[in-house]
């Protein structure tokens, strides 16, 4: 079982930020996931949701 994220703007950041990631981008994950907050204007719950499946490993 995966856990999926709920609605189109933070799958829309998480596949952003895998991207970013897959293309080496020199940038820290926590820095990636602000990014994607704003860009994707993602609710504290969606961000939160990018900190634990990003960094919380």
């Amino acid at each position: 079982m995966s856990l999926q994220p709920q609605g189109d703007d933070l799958r829309k950041a998480v596949k952003w930020i895998a991207d970013m990631l897959q293309d080496k981008v020199d940038m820290p994950v926590m820095k990636l996931i602000e990014k994607a907050s704003l860009k994707f204007d993602l609710k504290p719950n969606d961000q939160e949701f990018l900190i634990r499946t990003y960094i919380k490993k």
